[in-house]
């Protein structure tokens, strides 16, 4: 049967799809909306299942707060072409209205959401069939209190923060929420700071600081030695200096010799207490960089986020904060 130019607008405004897709798809349900409904969301199931292996590392991510309950979601997709997209930006702003306006706590919970005449699982599935991309849902966050701040950082839609104080403070909130949005932070302050983040921070100073004092060792015992530092650095330095003839094969091998013998000695006597203090140290840094009241304002550096805060009211705390974003850090 033939089908016409109304009957494709109309099934387009229904769907989303495009032009031929909503041709082929009213040819083959011989005009029955309803069959060419199913077709089309079945090709976006079909797509979805083909690409699932892509990566999705483009998309939109939003927030919004209402009433004292915040959130964020982010519907991703696999090229910037399709997350500029006005339809795309309209499904990550619907999806999240559903989300704030239920308080989803979990993303189960948003994609069982209806939306339309369909689930929000379903809707992003249907535009993927549209799209011919990958898409799925990610980085859903939540928070609850007083007074909720939300943040779309230079509301480009790749990253948004949330910060929850104790009671209304625009200013102090506004500040925060793009503090957390630049220095990303791990806790509020250093008793938020998961156990098993302080034991691997811990350790990584540790083994940072034994390797310190090993290549001081090795680099001292190199100069009494007579041996140009650039050159023993390593098999690459060596290689090359023995090409030019700048060392002999014997004296490479000294060099890697003397290099192996040193760490050895000076790993098995390194003294454990002073290890341990300027490990702590190296902590100290980690808290100071990591903890958002510890860290500098980004606004004001001769203050930390926590002077900024009691100078602008002594009674401000912050109960709560999240961050999303899009890009590799």
């Amino acid at each position: 049967m033939a089908v016409t130019m109304a009957e494709i607008t109309k099934l387009r405004k229904m769907t989303g799809a495009g032009m031929m897709d909503c041709k082929n798809a009213l040819t083959e349900a011989q005009g029955d909306f309803d069959q060419a409904i199913k077709i089309i969301r079945e090709k976006g199931q079909a797509v979805a299942a083909k690409r699932s292996d892509r990566d999705a590392s483009e998309g939109c991510v939003l927030v919004k707060s209402v009433d004292g309950f915040g959130a964020i979601i982010a519907l991703k997709c696999e090229t910037d072409f399709v997350a500029q997209n006005a339809d795309f930006i309209k499904l990550t702003q619907d999806i999240l209205d559903a989300a704030v306006a239920n308080k989803c706590k979990t993303l189960d919970e948003v994609n069982a959401l209806p939306l339309g005449d369909v689930t929000i699982a379903q809707a992003v599935t249907d535009l993927s069939g549209i799209t011919g991309e990958k898409m799925e849902l990610d980085g859903y966050l939540t928070v609850e209190g007083p007074a909720v701040e939300t943040y779309n950082h230079q509301n480009k839609n790749f990253l948004c923060t949330l910060v929850v104080l104790n009671k209304p403070n625009a200013a102090v909130a506004h500040g925060l929420a793009m503090q957390i949005a630049a220095m990303n932070p791990v806790a509020i302050d250093e008793a938020g700071v998961p156990e098993s983040v302080k034991e691997t921070e811990m350790q990584v100073a540790i083994d940072k600081t034994k390797k310190e004092q090993v290549d001081k060792a090795i680099e001292a015992a190199l100069k009494k030695a007579g041996f140009n530092l650039y050159i023993a650095e390593n098999e690459e330095h060596l290689n090359e200096g023995i090409m030019k003839g700048s060392i002999t094969e014997a004296q490479a091998e000294e060099i890697r010799q003397l290099k192996l013998t040193v760490a050895a000695e000076k790993s098995a006597n390194l003294p454990a207490q002073m290890i341990e203090n300027i490990a702590k140290g190296r902590l100290a840094k980690f808290y100071k960089e990591s903890c958002l009241l510890n860290q500098e304002d980004i606004m004001d550096g001769k203050k930390t986020v926590k002077e900024v805060m009691e100078e602008a009211d002594s009674e401000l705390q912050i109960l709560d904060f999240k961050r999303f974003t899009l890009r590799a850090e």
